[in-house]
């Protein structure tokens, strides 16, 4: 039987309860299984995997290969991204596995310069932009340390969507017509990913089998299936012959880094356990939530709570240019964080006035010492992952190598490309972030839990530098006691400080309110299109049930179910008369 969601698309960000059984409640594990990711036939692809026994990382090996097929926009084999991990037991732990990309080993400062002036194409198209990818090396470090599955399961549904095809959707025609001059650059990508060179129609079928075959290897011989053997040889070669700069030893020394998640006490019990550097999310979390704990914001009407969340989010981003890739700067985390220094930062918000720019000190200088996909994962045993995964722009560089069906991404601009200037996003370069052999550039991308006695909570979406203020809009909506659908669909804004703009989604706030926020001092900037694709999860611990939701701005679907009680109307099913 076709699964249910593989046929019902349509229920955009709808909440999908498949819950057959009751459970005792348990603070110590949830009642029901929950995925949110931001498409159906990717969170039908984990549910198959727990119901055939694998744990939440199982699924988000599964979750992830699933999504490299049917979101080459977002994510993919070319690419990366963070995964954060919470292994259940006594004492839970969490984990955090850095697959961001490494900038090739022949990479140099200045390697998009022509003529002694950056060339903002380079590193956006074309095979020079893209870094050596990390999330083949992340799917097999969840296998052999964290999952229960053989790697080659896990993978099983992605492989068999990529030789089978997927349905072309509007998101994906919307993000295609994007990146329609670039990906008719390349042919390999144009053949793959267009239609007579143009835009794909609404339900045509975009089959990979080149792809099938990479995801085949690297199933079967895990780590040597990508970063040595045949494919490793078809991506370097392919790479070079195009003008690019990768070599053998990229692959051979790519590592996933297990790093030490940031965690920041919150009030009222609440930990936040987030993204550490080489991301700035998480530290931009925490300071915001911190300055906002010291302010009127959840007694505030609409305009007062948009200023102290702009005000916050101002500062947060003031300090981004501090950070970089921890194995190469140092990263001053710990005095970004000390409640003095973030008691300064709150006090220099006027509750009234924007604060411009331009009287705002710069960040401090201590020497001592869209386009992303993201999905959250809970099994019954109250393991669960947070990932964001990104190839940078949609379809990344545009670039895909031949014979493997693999898209690059083009991560190098994220790197401060131009010190002095700002990336594809706006945002600044620093010293920090410059372009170095083997570095990890900085990025907004922000897995992110929120844990209690009382409840376990998991957040995280795309979107670029706009990332961390989706998520800390999402998770003031649970801390304001919101049902968990508003958190991923309440309306949205941002600042990240440089430009000095407040930009806003359509319908974010009334002409009234767009008025009180110019007589603040605010410039204000309406947004072409709705952004961010945030998939959340609640668990409550006093009762064991839990929750799910799928951002209504994409075509994602959220699940909760008992694994051990399957239906078989959401059976993920393995004939070809299934073809989605």
């Amino acid at each position: 039987m076709t699964s249910m969601l593989e046929r019902i698309p349509s229920l955009f960000g709808a909440v999908l309860s498949l819950s057959a059984l009751s459970a005792q409640a348990s603070p110590d594990h949830p009642d029901q299984a929950a995925i949110a990711s931001p498409h159906p036939i990717a969170t039908a692809a984990g549910r198959e995997i727990l119901v055939d026994g694998g744990n939440a990382f199982d699924a988000a090996i599964a979750i992830s290969a699933t999504l490299a097929v049917v979101e080459p926009y977002g994510s993919g084999m070319g690419g990366g991204g963070f995964f954060l991990l919470r292994q259940a037991g006594e004492p839970v732990q969490y984990q955090f596995l850095d697959a961001r990309e490494k900038a090739p080993l022949k990479s140099k400062l200045k390697m998009f310069y022509r003529h002694g002036v950056a060339q903002p194409d380079l590193s956006l198209n074309g095979p020079l932009a893209a870094a050596i990818p990390g999330l083949p090396a992340a799917l097999v470090e969840l296998a052999e340390r964290y999952g229960r599955l053989p790697l080659s399961i896990s993978m099983a549904p992605a492989i068999r969507i990529a030789y089978r095809g997927f349905k072309v959707d509007e998101v994906y025609r919307e993000r295609a017509s994007w990146r329609l001059f670039a990906l008719r650059a390349n042919k390999e990508s144009a053949r793959l990913f267009l239609r007579n060179n143009d835009v794909p129609d609404i339900g045509e079928i975009i089959k990979q089998p080149e792809l099938a075959q990479t995801l085949d290897r690297l199933a079967d011989k895990g780590r040597a299936g990508f970063y040595s053997g045949l494919t490793a040889q078809a991506m370097v070669s392919g790479v070079r012959a195009a003008g690019g700069i990768w070599n053998y030893h990229d692959f051979e020394e790519y590592e996933v880094i297990t790093r030490t998640p940031l965690r920041f006490q919150l009030a009222d019990q609440r930990e936040l356990i987030s993204a550490p550097p080489p991301s700035a999310g998480g530290i931009a979390l925490a300071q915001s939530l911190f300055m906002l704990q010291q302010l009127p914001w959840r007694e505030s009407e609409k305009v007062q709570r948009a200023h102290y969340v702009v005000e916050v989010l101002r500062r947060a981003f003031r300090d981004r240019v501090l950070f970089g890739d921890p194995d190469f700067v140092p990263n001053p985390i710990a005095q970004v964080l000390a409640p003095d220094y973030l008691f300064e930062l709150t006090g220099s918000i006027d509750p009234h006035r924007a604060t411009p720019n331009n009287i705002l000190p710069p960040a401090p200088r201590w020497r001592e010492g869209d386009n992303t996909s993201h999905f959250s994962v809970l099994d019954n045993e109250g393991n669960a992952v947070a990932a964001t995964l990104s190839l940078n722009l949609p379809f990344g560089s545009t670039f895909t190598v031949p014979g493997t069906g693999v898209i690059l991404n083009d991560e190098m601009d994220d790197f401060a490309v131009d010190p002095k200037g700002s990336n594809t996003y706006g945002l600044v370069g620093s010293q920090a972030n410059i372009i170095e052999p083997g570095k990890r550039p900085l990025s907004s991308m922000s897995p992110s839990f929120i844990e209690s006695p009382q409840a376990f909570t998991a957040f995280g979406t795309p979107g670029g530098s706009r990332i961390p203020s989706v998520v800390l809009l999402s998770m003031l909506q649970y801390l304001d006691d919101q049902p968990v659908t508003q958190w991923t669909s309440a309306p949205r804004y941002h600042h990240q400080y440089i430009p000095d703009v407040l930009e806003y989604e359509a319908g974010a706030f009334t002409e009234e309110e767009l008025s009180d926020l110019r007589e603040r001092g605010y410039r204000l900037r309406e947004t072409k299109r709705d952004f961010g694709n945030q998939q959340v999860l609640l668990w409550r611990k006093n009762n064991a049930k839990v929750e799910a939701a799928s951002d209504p701005r994409g075509i994602g679907l959220s699940a909760t179910f008992r694994p051990d009680a399957p239906l078989n109307l959401v059976r993920t099913c393995t004939d070809q008369s299934c073809l989605p």
